[in-house]
């Protein structure tokens, strides 16, 4: 079995579009996208608020997109997905990313619209580790998905129930519907789940990591912006997860969703059988830590603590949406306005990335 590469590159705002190029060209996108197939991007918005490290960055979509074009891609489409507390069509706007998809001509679909995507029942030819027992009426993705290539567009960041998450929680939104909450006690079986499915069903399968602005704290969201300045790309979802927990400071095989992909040889998780080309990142460690909020408390306690016991109670019945309200309210009526938005305001202004943010144009 030929051993799995991971591109990294260090950048800055003035040749980030050269360097994203350059770094897709090392990792051998080319040969791991198909270009007589469509490509689906699949952006990562965390969080419809425009808090940097949180969501993919404009210079990440824009470079990837003249990175396809160039090479030949022509069939580009962006699918995003919906999740209960976030609105893909207000994170489009907010993070400056739906102005790139207008200037290049990319159809943006959304899975969670009849209109666009139908879903479909579907049974893995690999053996599942918990998604048929968590949906016994049958596992149902993306009909679109089907045969085409994805690359996915993820940030490096920690997060309170993954402790990190990349290219292979990116696929979470994309190919489980609004009822993947289910899934949150065993999620990291469910990241080598999916990973599973995505191999048996896309064409190809490639990711572009945007480290310019990684987050360290209680992510995906309420966390705060460290600027280190780099980018990575892979065809392995696992490996270039396990390069970006190791440049964080975490032991990538402690990390169960790496670990499982590896084990199920879906991916790789071990260091030593990963090329890390480019960049020498040995001396890497970033010494990010986790930690935790109010939501990630409550969370907690339903999906691994002490009211486990009432999850179906608390999740599958219209009781879910008093705990969905108080994420929301907590997030962006609490947090935001007390800590994020001030956090914000400093990055963009005292920060090389955050004032290359405010250089993209809104809406």
């Amino acid at each position: 079995m030929s051993r799995s590469s991971v591109a990294v590159v260090k950048t800055s705002p003035q040749r980030v579009m050269q360097d994203i190029q350059r770094l897709m060209e090392l990792a051998g996108f080319r040969e791991a996208l198909p270009r007589d197939r469509a490509t689906i991007l699949k952006d990562n918005i965390t969080w419809h608020l425009p808090f940097l490290s949180a969501n993919t960055t404009p210079w990440q979509l824009e470079g990837v997109i003249r990175a396809l074009r160039d090479a030949g891609y022509r069939d580009i489409v962006a699918v995003h997905n919906d999740t209960v507390v976030t609105n893909p069509h207000k994170g489009g706007r907010l993070n400056r990313l739906t102005p790139i998809y207008r200037k290049y001509g990319v159809k943006e679909l959304f899975n969670f619209d009849p209109r666009d995507i139908s879903w479909i029942r579907y049974t893995p030819n690999a053996p599942m580790r918990v998604l048929h027992r968590i949906y016994p009426e049958g596992i149902r993705i993306p009909e679109y998905f089907v045969g085409k290539n994805i690359l996915h567009l993820p940030t490096l960041k920690t997060h309170i129930y993954t402790t990190t998450t990349g290219a292979m929680k990116n696929a979470f939104g994309g190919l489980l519907n609004t009822k993947r909450h289910y899934t949150h006690s065993w999620i990291h079986q469910t990241l080598a789940d999916l990973l599973a499915i995505q191999k048996e069903i896309h064409s190809g399968i490639f990711s572009v990591m945007d480290a310019t602005l990684c987050g360290n704290g209680p992510g995906p969201r309420t966390m705060v912006p460290v600027e280190k300045d780099f980018m990575l790309a892979s065809a392995d979802s696992a490996a270039i997860d396990a390069v970006a927990a190791r440049m964080m400071g975490f032991d990538p095989m402690a990390i169960d969703y790496i670990r499982l992909a590896d084990e199920s040889g879906w991916g790789t998780g071990k260091m030593e059988e990963i090329d890390v080309l480019g960049h020498d990142i040995a001396e890497a460690n970033f010494g990010f830590s986790v930690g935790d909020n109010m939501a990630s408390r409550v969370g907690d306690a339903i999906w691994f603590g002490p009211l486990k016991a009432l999850q179906k109670i608390l999740v599958r019945t219209p009781l879910v949406y008093t705990l969905i309200f108080g994420s929301y309210l907590y997030h962006d009526y609490l947090w935001w306005p007390l800590r994020g938005k001030r956090l914000q305001r400093i990055h963009a202004r005292n920060t090389k990335w955050g004032r290359h943010f405010e250089s993209y144009p809104e809406v």
